[in-house]
């Protein structure tokens, strides 16, 4: 595995890990998470990677090993999406393939449905209809983890979530300010999603609604279902697996 950096659209400093040689296959991860939590860790992008992909790891601003900027103006509307194509254009990427999962998945299909980003295959894992549709329920969960995090009790659905920010580091503060840049997305705009599409889900895992649902919604999609909750689905060897089997060998 190798890290680099680069800068982004505004000159914030993006993390980028990079495993294996071959056809390019950008990574995204989930919220409050980073590459290393969600691809490397388990095993996933080195089992992809030796089907022959060069297996490219964003981590996104204000987590993992990318910075974490404090001001407002670092904050505009959909900035993610504006990160990874930062990405695309630093790496001058024109055939590649796009996977994310939660987090990365949500800010995948918002780069694809708005035309932003145009990968030749998408990988959509641990997302259904509510993450899109109903972003805004779910972030004001996660601003209420970031708002009381030092006074959520045990047996609070929050708790967990406040523990794994705490082991992750995050800057909750700059976190706050990332979580009103997510707009919900028309979900009749995942028509415009037709490259063909994984989409992948533990089969416990109703953190954001249907997958299922999903991919009904986006013309042609392939689903998957593979063992665990949101948060456990992807520490199993089964979703990099899914993955690389329906991504094959390049050609």
């Amino acid at each position: 595995m190798n890290l680099e950096t680069f800068e982004s659209f505004d000159g914030t400093r993006l993390a980028l890990h990079r495993a294996g040689e071959g056809r390019p296959l950008v990574l995204l991860h989930g919220l409050f998470s980073s590459a290393e939590m969600n691809w490397i860790k388990w095993g996933h992008a080195q089992l992809i990677a030796e089907r022959g992909y060069e297996v490219l790891m964003l981590d996104f601003r204000v987590h993992g090993e990318s910075a974490s900027p404090r001001e407002p103006e670092a904050y505009p509307q959909n900035v993610l999406v504006r990160d990874v194509a930062a990405l695309v254009e630093h790496l001058a990427l024109d055939d590649y393939d796009l996977g994310g999962f939660s987090l990365g998945a949500r800010t995948s299909l918002h780069g694809v449905a708005h035309g932003v980003l145009d990968p030749a295959r998408l990988i959509v894992g641990g997302m259904g209809t509510a993450g899109l549709g109903e972003w805004a329920k779910r972030s004001a969960f996660f601003k209420r983890v970031i708002d009381e995090f030092e006074s959520i009790p045990r047996g609070d659905p929050a708790y967990f979530s406040m523990q794994f920010l705490k082991s992750q580091g995050v800057d909750r503060v700059a976190a706050r300010l990332l979580l009103d840049t997510m707009p919900d997305l028309d979900l009749a705009m995942l028509g415009n999603v037709t490259m063909p599409t994984l989409v992948v889900c533990g089969d416990e895992d109703r953190d954001n609604g249907s997958a299922e649902e999903l991919a009904k919604l986006i013309p042609g999609a392939t689903f998957v279902e593979v063992p665990g909750t949101h948060m456990g689905s992807v520490t199993k060897p089964d979703l990099g697996q899914a993955m690389a089997d329906w991504l094959g060998n390049p050609a």
